[in-house]
């Protein structure tokens, strides 16, 4: 079974370290949430263990001896797990999207969702795509698209040229990899991400964390425990004294380098 898994940024999952290309194998009994290799099969329930905003990382995994016990989420517990490749937030979007509609059951309405942990898709120029629910993905990959993800540990894509991404819900992900396009988390420890040239990542709520490609622009607000802006600053992305590809967050005024490039 193909699954997702999350770590630390030290690619750690509760004090065991991990490597993608390895197998690893639990030769004791196997039981949730208590003993054996976890993993989970929806993309997006990887964020309940491992937040976008907490220097996380992600994979997609293969398991095989799962047991048959279920969890509330779909987390589930094998004896033998292969770490196949490490993903971006992009990534777990892109699964998400897939693993859901491969799933789903088509109305006419299928750029909105409501439900939780649904997913929504724009394909042509100029469209949108929302998704409302708790943990619900959007992706929008036409051309000056939107995707907007709104609840709970939401994701955000947009792909085509002069997109637009946004995850407003705590702990949500936003990533626009199209040229001119924008990336925004505004919920509790969100992260946003701008690859395409000419782009903007803005990270506006309590404990963000942007990342962007050379020659875009960081935006971040530092707000402190009782969610009061404190600043909100704009750097460009020059490779040298900001690192592209990398995430950051606002502390005391300044753009400090968050975590290793995932």
């Amino acid at each position: 079974m193909i699954g997702y898994k999350g770590f630390d940024k030290d690619f750690k999952c509760r004090d065991m370290q991990y490597e993608v290309g390895k197998e690893y194998v639990h030769d004791k009994k196997i039981k949730l949430c208590q003993s054996g290799l976890h993993f989970c099969e929806h993309p997006l329930d990887v964020f309940c263990y491992y937040p976008p905003g907490e220097l996380s990382r992600y994979a997609e995994v293969e398991a095989d001896e799962i047991s048959e016990e279920k969890s509330d989420d779909t987390k589930r517990v094998c004896k033998r797990l292969k770490i196949n490749a490490e993903l971006s937030i992009k990534s777990i979007v892109d699964a998400t999207i897939k693993f859901v509609f491969d799933k789903a059951d088509w109305s006419k309405k299928e750029n909105h969702a409501t439900g939780d942990r649904g997913a929504a898709s724009a394909t042509g120029n100029r469209g949108a795509a929302s998704a409302t629910g708790y943990r619900g993905a959007a992706s929008a990959t036409g051309n000056q698209g939107a995707a907007s993800a709104t609840g709970y540990r939401g994701a955000a894509s947009a792909t085509g040229d002069q997109g637009a991404a946004s995850a407003t819900g705590d702990q949500g992900a936003a990533s626009a990899t199209g040229d001119q396009g924008a990336a925004s988390a505004t919920g509790y420890q969100g992260a946003a991400s701008a690859t395409g040239d000419e782009s903007i990542a803005c990270g506006l709520g309590y404990q963000n964390r942007v990342k962007a490609a050379k020659g875009c622009w960081l935006v971040l607000a530092e707000r402190d425990d009782n969610y009061y802006i404190l600043k909100v600053k704009t750097i460009k992305v020059d490779g040298k004294k900001i690192k592209a590809d990398t995430w950051y967050i606002l502390k005391d005024g300044k753009f400090i380098e968050a975590s290793p490039v995932a």
